[in-house]
């Protein structure tokens, strides 16, 4: 599956996958054809942590935390294709401080890079003591989300025209993490297939 970012963000006329800084240089031209860029997928949602979302020790449920993520990259995949969208895989996330009963938390969530019916949404959490106003780094997460039809059939999304450096960057991160996606992809129908035949 090529990359589709920015104006040929797909492949170079040589076949080859367009870096962050070269999508950059093609941006220009895709922004004056409308396309979208990472700032307009923007999504930000603001939760409070209530009883009904805390366990024992009065601290949020890292799943309602998880439900929260997957909404708020479903919303900022959606701005971006205008289409239905399906959570595809999410990547390893680690709780580095817990969000107690009665915090804010805050999620931030912008689409990193657009592939042929895919994207990859980056959500930033934090929390929020609504009375000090200090704030904690929680985690980050990155999902990807599939673009479907009314049938089910996958849809090809819009290109990503890159504004900045720090898009180019994020865009770079998200080939990153996608390659290593495909690996773990890979090495897992390996694994099956091996396991189906030594059954056989």
């Amino acid at each position: 599956m090529s990359d589709r970012t920015s104006g040929k963000a797909a492949e170079l006329k040589s076949g080859k996958t367009l870096s962050g800084a070269q999508a950059l240089d093609a941006s220009a031209a895709e922004r004056a054809k409308g396309l979208k860029t990472p700032l307009a997928t923007d999504c930000i949602m603001t939760q409070i942590v209530l009883p009904g979302d805390s366990n024992a020790l009065g601290t949020a449920f890292g799943g309602r935390i998880m439900q929260w993520i997957d909404l708020a990259a479903a919303i900022a995949c959606q701005r971006h294709c205008r289409s239905r969208v399906v959570t595809a895989s999410i990547d390893d996330v680690h709780f580095v401080a817990p969000v107690k009963m009665g915090m804010a938390v805050e999620l931030r969530a912008r689409v990193n890079a657009a592939f042929r019916t895919s994207m990859e949404a980056g959500v930033r959490i934090e929390s929020e003591d609504p009375v000090t106003g200090a704030r904690a780094h929680v985690c980050t997460a990155y999902l990807t989300f599939v673009s479907i039809a009314e049938n089910g059939e996958h849809l090809v999304v819009p290109e990503l025209a890159l504004e900045t450096e720090e898009d180019a960057r994020r865009h770079d991160d998200a080939l990153r993490r996608r390659a290593l996606r495909l690996e773990k992809a890979r090495w897992r129908r390996e694994r099956d297939e091996a396991r189906e035949a030594s059954q056989k």
